[in-house]
């Protein structure tokens, strides 16, 4: 297709011809009804000047008689400019005047009419065009006053001329203007188009081009341009969980299989076989834990959980979480505690209530003082770990803080990766998903995972948008899953 092809059919140059011919019919009718509106003004005016005069010459014959009204005519056909004048017998000979030819049957009518005519003193052989009235006199005479018509017609065609030019450059300008919006429009387009096809190459990085006028087709261009962001997102997050997948559970099945072949090779009795089938049975479930926990970070990442959204109260959550906990962190000689005040809260209660959990558990497992030289007494505040609820402004937060040894400040970014182990915690089982989890359901909520510092210890914050509801959901059993 040739460039003016591509020209005319875009969207702008059709919508700039319809307006075009919209504004010329508009910019006709206008002058249409002015050239009317003028017509009838002058037709008025001429009616009015004819009648007043056909009145005064009336009431001049009524006193002065026949000879009068030919004197009064005659002066009258004289002037510059003079209107059209003309009295006639019964039988229809001219009396006096200065019109030379008319119309036939034009004097037989009374009334008003619009004829062709010649004046006495024409030289030309042009008929003209007047508007006259006839009246009949006594004793029959029948006197003709009338006005030429051709300022009308002079006016009439100013205005025609003035429409014919207003048309054309209306034509002109507007084809113009279409031709200079149509190829701006569509110099874009190319230019996301070509944006747009090297995408479908696979090259994710690419972004429409916006520019600064911040019109529709900017507007359309940021919001695609974030589409595509989002889009890149969930492939990069697609690339390392396979990536992941890959590495990180490498290691867990080659130890399931070399548990199992060890097994096989031995000739040892039952208890062997049922030892190893338990080992067998847990690494098992350890790997299905890890690959849940991958799913609900992939549904929480791509924003299916959005339409399970709810009204419930935080600390119902907060509790329940802590109601769960707490016999595991006594176990580990932890103490569990709960500050939590109403707060309601618009999310997935069930995503919410899995990564407060993942927070705690991190908090039972990671949280346990530093190692103290012997014969040091360690108070239970150092072995305390706080659940927290409470609304700040128009958030929610959910926080869980240890006196353990905490984060880094500069690994605190690195730690909320999938699979993502530091160092302190390498020898401890667990799988690196707690933290990415649970900073996937703050996301998804349009919040954030905080991770702060105690002064000693970790505190760990979900950052929820709040939006209060007039009702709270019934309190529900919360029973997360475990995910280390």
């Amino acid at each position: 297709m040739t460039a003016f092809g591509k020209l005319v059919r875009t969207t702008a140059f059709r919508l700039t011809l319809v307006y075009l011919l919209l504004f010329a019919m508009f910019a006709a009718s206008l002058l249409a009804y002015f050239a009317w509106n003028t017509r009838r003004l002058i037709t008025e005016e001429i009616t009015q000047t004819v009648n007043a005069e056909t009145s005064e010459i009336n009431e001049i014959y009524g006193r002065r008689g026949l000879f009068g009204l030919v004197r009064t005519i005659e002066y009258r056909a004289l002037r510059p400019g003079a209107n059209l004048y003309l009295v006639t017998t019964p039988t229809g000979q001219a009396v006096a005047g200065n019109v030379g030819s008319l119309a036939p049957g034009v004097m037989a009518t009374r009334g008003w009419s619009e004829t062709a005519y010649r004046r006495i003193e024409d030289t030309d052989d042009r008929d003209h065009r007047a508007l006259v009235r006839v009246t009949e006199l006594e004793n029959g005479f029948r006197l003709l006053i009338g006005r030429d018509l051709a300022e009308r017609r002079r006016l009439f065609g100013i205005v025609a001329k003035a429409a014919q030019w207003s048309v054309l450059i209306v034509v002109v300008l507007g084809l113009a203007g279409g031709i200079f919006v149509a190829r701006r429009v569509l110099r874009r387009i190319d230019a996301m188009t070509g944006t747009a096809q090297r995408i479908m190459t696979g090259d994710l990085s690419e972004r429409l081009p916006v520019g600064r006028s911040g019109d529709e087709i900017d507007r359309l261009a940021e919001n695609l341009n974030a589409m595509l962001e989002r889009i890149e997102a969930l492939m990069a997050g697609l690339k390392e969980v396979s990536d992941n997948i890959a590495h990180d559970l490498k290691t867990p099945l080659t130890r399931l299989r070399n548990r199992a072949e060890e097994a096989l090779a031995r000739s040892g009795c039952e208890a062997d076989y049922r030892a190893a089938l338990e080992r067998t049975i847990e690494e098992s479930d350890g790997l299905i834990r890890t690959f849940n926990a991958l799913l609900m970070i992939a549904r929480a990442e791509s924003g299916q959980a959005r339409g399970n959204m709810d009204d419930f109260d935080a600390a119902d959550v907060a509790n329940g979480i802590h109601e769960l906990y707490e016999p595991l962190a006594e176990d580990d000689g932890m103490t569990l505690k709960v500050k939590a005040d109403p707060t309601p809260v618009h999310a997935n209660r069930e995503l919410i209530s899995q990564a407060l959990a993942n927070l705690v558990e991190n908090a039972i497992k990671y949280g346990k003082p530093a190692s103290q030289p012997a014969g040091t007494v360690v108070s239970m505040d150092s072995r305390q770990i706080t659940i927290e609820a409470r609304r700040e402004g128009d958030q929610v937060l959910l926080g869980v803080t240890d006196r353990g040894p905490g984060i880094p400040e500069g690994d605190r970014k690195h730690a909320v990766e999938r699979f993502v182990r530091l160092e302190a915690s390498r020898t401890l089982p667990g799988s690196g998903l707690g933290l990415s989890l649970a900073s996937a359901v703050a996301t998804l909520h349009g919040g954030e995972l905080r991770l702060g510092d105690a002064h000693p210890g970790l505190v760990a914050t979900l950052v929820l948008p709040a939006r209060a509801g007039d009702r709270v959901a019934p309190p529900m059993p919360d029973v997360p899953q475990k995910v280390a």
